[in-house]
């Protein structure tokens, strides 16, 4: 198994360290590039394959147990507890997620709307890596095998640097990551690793635009404003996941409820999970009480508007409490969730994008107008009918994996996968034309 780049000499010099890194990300940048189809197959399946090994189970096992005996002793919640695990399923997941980016068409040389000009010239555009990214994330350990396996097949390079609390895990799934790309034949340092849990590594890695094409962090809102404001390279972001769910005047109840249920309490902690739910005032009196007594069953805490506790307090064992004007943009990662009724349609819009976050949204409704409404007029970057919100993800859109969800509305807006990892450039081919 390769070794880990740094020694404890150079890590003690945080600017010198990262330049380091920079340096080889570059390098190893051209030769991605330029690696055949074939040989970024074979890494992701080779990685695959490592990921599954009992050996390698074992040891990100033991791994990862640090991490999360490390998390309990600061007193993180659950949630964050829940978010470090690396289960064996987790591990299987994204082992499949390799599987699935091997199998995908590789997006790198692909030219695009061709058209001849009156000229004689032919003009269209060409995918190409956007060269080194940089990867700020926290908790989620998965995620370095999700980046590396974007930038393995997408052509890149990258730099990682995964939170202090998941410093020990995701060295152990590194070292895979490098055991694949050297069994393959592609250069070990297309992907590195942050070995140091210096914030001074964060700042120097967002100011390096010599080496980074571009940084995108994955976390909480706090990070990710510090390194949009920070940074000297561009920013593929979103600040946080106020998702909402819309019951609307004509829908079909039984529908309503399982993917309510399924949006805020499958899991808390995801970025997708629904925060906010918006119910028409002519089904209130009948969802809210069943889908109350579904929330207080599982001990989630309801934040509602005046019509929305007038009709849950009556649910037995409900937690109600008054909304205050801070909830309806709140992204709680938490079993709460807010919830208000709205008049009609038009509300339930601008509600959501005025307070909502631009991630994920969903109308649930039989009334195919309204949804085609919604699915035109509400801001966000995904947006969804009859489905829960906790299917706003790169894995579940079919690419693969994401390397994150971008509220920005340039370049990647969404899950961003193999193509949000790519830039277009123009090619132009001629047979001897010349301007007049």
């Amino acid at each position: 198994m390769p070794a880990m780049n740094a020694t404890p000499d150079i890590l003690q010099d945080i600017p010198a360290y990262m330049d380091h890194l920079g340096r080889a990300a570059r390098t190893a940048a051209t030769a991605m590039a330029k690696a055949s189809t074939a040989a970024k197959n074979r890494t992701l399946l080779r990685l695959a394959e490592l990921l599954r090994a009992d050996s390698a189970i074992t040891a990100l096992q033991i791994a990862n147990a640090r991490d999360l005996d490390a998390a309990r002793a600061a007193g993180l919640t659950e949630p964050m507890v829940d978010r470090l695990k690396l289960t064996p399923k987790v591990i299987a997941t994204v082992a499949e997620g390799c599987e699935q980016l091997a199998g995908m068409p590789d997006p790198v040389g692909e030219i695009l709307h061709v058209r001849q000009r009156p000229t004689g010239i032919s003009v269209g555009q060409m995918r190409v890596p956007l060269g080194v990214f940089g990867m700020i994330f926290e908790s989620r350990p998965n995620v370095t095998i999700e980046a590396a396996s974007l930038a393995i097949k997408s052509g890149n390079a990258c730099v990682l640097r995964g939170g202090s609390e998941a410093i020990h895990s995701n060295l152990a799934l590194w070292q895979l990551v490098q055991q694949a790309l050297v069994d393959a034949g592609l250069p070990a340092t297309a992907v590195q690793l942050v070995e140091t849990t210096d914030r001074a590594a964060v700042g120097r890695l967002i100011a390096m635009p010599e080496f980074v094409d571009v940084i995108i962090p994955r976390g909480g809102k706090g990070l990710i404003e510090r390194i949009s404001a920070e940074a000297k390279v561009p920013v593929i972001k979103h600040l946080d996941g106020n998702c909402h769910t819309y019951v609307d005047a004509e829908v079909d109840l039984a529908l309503a409820l399982k993917v309510t249920d399924n949006a805020k309490t499958q899991k808390y902690s995801p970025c997708n999970a629904t925060e906010s739910l918006l119910v028409h005032t002519a089904q209130a009196a009948r969802f809210l009480p069943e889908i109350g007594a579904i929330f207080a069953a599982k001990g989630v805490e309801m934040r509602c508007c005046p019509a929305a506790k007038a009709i849950l307090s009556g649910v037995p064992g409900a937690k109600v409490l008054d909304a205050v004007e801070s909830d309806w943009s709140e992204e709680y990662l938490a079993p709460i969730i807010s919830v208000k009724v709205v008049t009609h349609l038009d509300e339930a819009i601008h509600h959501i994008n005025r307070y909502g976050s631009h991630h994920t949204d969903a109308i649930l409704t039989t009334n195919h107008p309204n949804a085609m409404r919604f699915l035109r007029e509400v801001d966000s970057s995904s947006v969804m009918v009859n489905t829960s919100t906790r299917f706003a993800d790169g894995f579940e859109y079919g690419l693969g994996a994401e390397i994150g969800i971008s509220t920005d509305k340039f370049h990647a807006r969404g899950p961003v996968g193999l193509e949000g990892l790519t830039s277009l450039k123009y090619v132009v081919l001629g047979q001897g034309e010349v301007r007049s």
